[in-house]
């Protein structure tokens, strides 16, 4: 069967155009630096970044680890959002290997505001860390989507600089943020001493993220990049999809987006579901079918019956993810297909 596969924007292939480009690519050594299609990757992210450099890493994952460990001393404080993807995807990363402790606030659908962390603030002394980051994600991966206020961020970049702390942004799908507000990537970026931003989610490369800030920063990253097995060598196959990526598919994310709108309202008319549409503001939708007679995992089995892969994150709540391998059409057999499971 050829589902239709709201699973994650992970899911992606590469296509055609971008398998050419990895085949075609002129390759190096990237640990001694000499990849030359990385280092245009680099180049590209660093100027789109509006810093002073990037360097490309296997994952968002370690992505956020190296910017984490390069900023911090074991001992140190990091305030974020308690759905943050650091304290709940990445295994406990943040505390097994750059020994932090994490301050951990209710935001607002991902967002915290600075009236929330300036209080939270300490300073290092005999019996309290001290607090030397402050982390946000944007888009909000288990907030459905949902675009961090830029207003917001640069509130906190402002405590940030009254106290001499750091800034870390997590940018997974900054890319999705950028093209829903129009808010150049650079803007965004000057919130944050570090930044990292995946290829392998709505931009469909089939692996990577880079990580950007200052030169020293990057100097540093890439130490740690080694220390965790990330040096990789003629990685420039891969860098190339990036590269074709970042050319070819950032616009078209408009496309997901109205996707997920169209998913997310059709939702919004069965009465068995309940959707909060303000929450779906890019290419993720999460909703709750506890007024079902089904749990989650148990719907997501017969939608996948019917042709439709979806995602259960609790017993009464699903997640699905539009992508570009997922068409409109699609998405209208998708409604269809949901509407016979839920008998509406």
């Amino acid at each position: 069967m050829n589902y239709v596969d709201l699973r994650s924007d992970t899911v992606t292939k590469p296509s055609k155009e971008m398998r050419r480009a990895m085949a075609e690519a002129v390759v190096g050594d990237d640990v001694f630096g000499d990849d030359p299609t990385v280092n245009r990757l680099q180049d590209m992210i660093a100027e789109m970044l509006g810093k002073e450099a990037a360097l490309y890493v296997p994952s968002g994952s370690m992505g956020n680890a190296i910017c984490l460990k390069a900023q911090t001393v074991p001992g140190n404080e990091v305030i974020c959002d308690r759905f943050a993807h650091i304290v709940n995807y990445e295994v406990g990363n943040v505390a097994v290997f750059s020994g932090l402790q994490t301050n951990m606030i209710d935001g607002l659908n991902g967002a915290i505001t600075r009236e929330q962390v300036g209080p939270l603030l300490k300073t290092e002394s005999l019996h309290t860390p001290g607090t030397t980051l402050i982390e946000i994600e944007n888009t909000h991966n288990r907030a459905g989507g949902a675009i961090f206020p830029f207003d917001e961020m640069q509130k906190l970049r402002r405590l940030a600089d009254e106290f001499e702390i750091k800034v870390h942004l997590d940018g997974a799908r900054l890319w999705n943020a950028h093209v829903a507000t129009g808010i150049p990537l650079a803007d965004y970026a000057k919130c944050a001493d570090s930044v990292s931003v995946c290829f392998s989610k709505g931009l469909g490369a089939p692996i990577g993220s880079c990580i950007a800030g200052s030169r020293d920063f990057i100097e540093n990253g890439r130490r740690v990049r080694k220390m965790l097995g990330g040096g990789m060598r003629q990685v420039g196959l891969l860098a190339a999809a990036a590269i074709y990526a970042i050319e070819n598919n950032i616009a078209r994310l408009a496309d997901d987006h109205a996707n997920a709108r169209f998913l997310a309202e059709e939702l919004s008319k069965i009465d068995s579901v309940i959707i909060d549409l303000d929450t779906v503001q890019t290419n993720i939708v999460i909703f709750d079918i506890s007024r079902t007679n089904m749990t989650a995992p148990e719907l997501c089995e017969k939608w996948k019956e019917l042709g439709t892969l979806s995602l259960p994150i609790s017993d009464s709540r699903i997640r699905i993810v539009t992508h570009l391998d997922v068409t409109s059409e699609q998405c209208e057999e998708a409604m269809v297909a949901f509407r016979k499971v839920v008998g509406a």
